[in-house]
């Protein structure tokens, strides 16, 4: 039996979730990219202590859903796997392109763009394959693409901060030290590497002190 596997193209629908309203007293819009399990509506809750007046914060919804075990019961999604990255990539960066041109963000507004876990990995081939030049490129306990160079990041005249916790699970030392120097080999004096005393969580404190 001979099988053939074929790509074809359609139109799809995916949602995205918005905390407080862009007006013309914002001035930071957040660009933020949950990790493996999460929901977007869910994801919000760690930027609720923001000023809502001055920031206005968009997350984008994985498109790959899921019931988390075990029970089985709650719903989480996924950005990227093994099979068929750089398909999934080109429609990841097509669904972001239409929420960026749906929210029409003034160049005036100081745009921060997050990666949380596996979000780290989506927010950083975005802004190098769209050359979003942002003020924030905010890498938070996640991996850093292996394709990715310093030639993709040439026009980045950003702040990068790359943040993890000293006790992340998913981190040893020998990663630890390889992922440091992958962001120092992609944007040197740009890079501040800052660790907590913590696991693989979301770091509320460090996150409004960005700003």
């Amino acid at each position: 039996m001979n099988s053939t596997e074929k790509d074809i193209s359609y139109k799809t629908t995916n949602s995205y979730s918005t905390l407080n309203t862009l007006t013309k007293n914002t001035q930071n819009v957040w660009f933020v990219c949950h990790g493996l399990g999460y929901l977007s509506r869910y994801f919000l809750k760690y930027f609720k202590g923001l000023n809502p007046d001055e920031n206005y914060i968009i997350a984008p919804q994985a498109p790959s859903k899921y019931y988390i075990s075990p029970g089985f019961k709650h719903v989480g999604a996924s950005w990227l796997t093994r099979e068929n990255t750089k398909l999934e990539t080109k429609n990841i960066m097509a669904y972001y392109d239409s929420i960026f041109d749906e929210e029409e963000i003034s160049e005036e507004k100081n745009l921060i763009v997050l990666g949380y876990s596996q979000g780290v990995s989506v927010a950083m081939r975005y802004v190098a394959k769209r050359q979003l030049n942002c003020s924030q490129l905010v890498l938070h306990s996640g991996g850093i693409p292996k394709e990715l160079e310093k030639e993709d990041f040439k026009f980045f005249t950003g702040k990068v901060k790359l943040i993890y916790g000293t006790n992340d699970e998913y981190l040893n030392e020998e990663r630890i030290v390889q992922e440091h120097g992958k962001a120092m080999a992609l944007f040197g004096k740009q890079l501040e590497i800052i660790s907590f005393d913590g696991v693989h969580e979301v770091n509320v404190k460090l996150i409004y002190k960005l700003v």
